[in-house]
């Protein structure tokens, strides 16, 4: 049952009141079916589509009705099995001695795992409350099951780094992590909407009113804030990251918003906390070690125009304008081991364009901590670029606690990973994946002797009815 809780918590889900028993859940242990070779090979070979933040949307603002928390269980139940037998086939095709790592062996054993828990579904359609219960346990068993994927693969790839190159490195994880990205918010996504359906809200203990009225108002459609504030995350990263930097160096540099601080934006608050969390460590140690602490770190918001389209990777073939779908690259569904790399529609009969694009917006963060050297800024988007040294890299992978470590080492969102993620070098280029993912971005721009500009930039949901 705590797990369950943990997972309402982490969505925002306790702002509604949400986190308390899960209905009908007895001590039953998941449903499984075993995976053979050819359900991998039948599932692996289906094109994978683009999935865009409306389409997560599509079954309606909490509480759902019972129809409509069948149609998102379908819907999730339509897309998973699919994109694991992808996870599965692409870490098949690395070398043996790779795949052999305990590290990247478990990873291999949890997409299994995962996939056994859904294969008891996939030929069906989920009609009853009691199926999307056992359902939504199962959701619940993924997520925690990859809780710690970036992690362990990292330290795997770390120790087999002799037996594979830097390019294919960077090339796997690339798509892997990008969709995973996917895997888990489809999972996610159900979860909350199970959690502040009508289904529940009746099943629970304790009726009460003004809880049901609160999700009626709530901004959330499952994980996604339809009224995001970016200036209210930043001023909780700022304090979190803040509050690191003064213990470990005595100061914290102070952080100015200007432009538009009052703008919100329908995305998906823990991503945008994520890539956040992730720029203020690296301005806020860069402007300490400059001995620039007093020198603000100026922070512009600044809403996309509601006449102009952001700029994405996909476009329509008639014209420059944005078409409304994204990058199959961005989200990771081309992976050559998986045959995703195919042709295909921009977009299925499941996964739909954007109708009508909401106001994106604009992050720069400028700070004066003298910038990026050119030899590192060659090296920025490389996974496993870090600063630190052989035995301070071994020291973690060990599970060691080197002294030598900054204390902003000990930082790392835990929706990608944790603390264990930290010092490996994969927080800037998980954060672009995450800004990327639904047609957003990241572009730095460093004045070597001065300080750096980052621009983060998040497209809008879309229509949202």
């Amino acid at each position: 049952m705590l797990k369950y809780r943990a997972i309402a918590r982490s969505h925002g889900l306790h702002h509604h009141g949400l986190a308390r028993r899960f209905p009908l859940r007895g001590t039953r242990q998941l449903q499984t079916a075993t995976v053979t070779d050819g359900d991998i090979a039948r599932l692996a070979a289906k094109p994978l589509h683009p999935l865009t933040l409306v389409d997560l949307c599509k079954h309606g603002r909490p509480p759902l009705s019972k129809q409509a928390l069948f149609n998102s269980a379908n819907f999730t139940l339509e897309i998973l099995p699919s994109r694991l037998a992808h996870r599965i086939q692409s870490l098949r095709a690395l070398p043996y001695i790779v795949v052999a790592n305990p590290h990247v062996s478990k990873i291999h054993d949890n997409y299994v795992h995962s996939m056994s828990t859904l294969l008891p579904y996939a030929e069906r359609k989920i009609e009853t409350l009691q199926e999307e219960i056992a359902f939504t346990e199962a959701m619940a068993d993924l997520v925690q099951t990859h809780a710690n994927t970036i992690a362990v693969l990292a330290r795997g790839f770390l120790e087999a780094r002799k037996y594979i190159s830097k390019d294919e490195i960077t090339k796997f994880l690339d798509e892997h992590l990008r969709a995973r990205i996917g895997t888990r918010l489809i999972a996610e996504q159900h979860l909350a909407l199970h959690f502040s359906s009508k289904p529940h809200n009746d099943f629970s203990d304790g009726d009460d009113p003004e809880q049901f009225r609160q999700i009626q108002n709530s901004s959330y459609i499952g994980v996604i804030d339809t009224a995001l504030k970016p200036a209210d995350v930043i001023r909780s990263c700022e304090h979190t990251v803040g509050e690191i930097c003064e213990l470990k160096y005595g100061v914290r540099p102070t952080v100015q918003i200007i432009g538009s601080p009052d703008t919100t934006i329908a995305h998906i608050p823990m991503h945008l906390e994520y890539i956040m969390t992730e720029l203020l460590k690296n301005s806020f140690r860069a402007t300490i070690e400059a001995g620039m602490e007093r020198e603000p770190i100026e922070i512009t918001i600044a809403p996309a125009p509601a006449s102009d389209e952001p700029q994405s990777q996909t476009k329509s073939s008639k014209s420059n304008k944005f078409d409304g779908t994204v990058s199959n690259v961005s989200q990771g569904n081309v992976d050559h081991a998986s045959g995703a790399n195919k042709p295909v529609r921009s977009v299925s009969e499941n996964i739909r364009a954007i109708g009508e694009q909401t106001r994106g917006v604009t992050i720069r963060i400028r700070d004066r901590g003298g910038g990026i050297s050119p030899e590192n800024y060659a090296k920025l988007w490389e996974y496993g670029f870090t600063t630190f040294n052989e035995d301070e890299i071994m020291d973690k992978v060990t599970g060691g606690h080197s002294s030598g470590g900054s204390g902003l080492d000990a930082l790392s969102s835990g929706a990608v990973g944790g603390s264990s993620l930290a010092g490996l070098g994969y927080g800037l280029p998980l954060g672009r994946a995450y800004a990327e993912y639904f047609g957003g971005g990241i572009a730095v721009q460093s004045l070597w002797g001065w300080g750096t500009d980052v621009y983060v930039t998040l497209r809008g949901v879309g229509k949202i009815s």
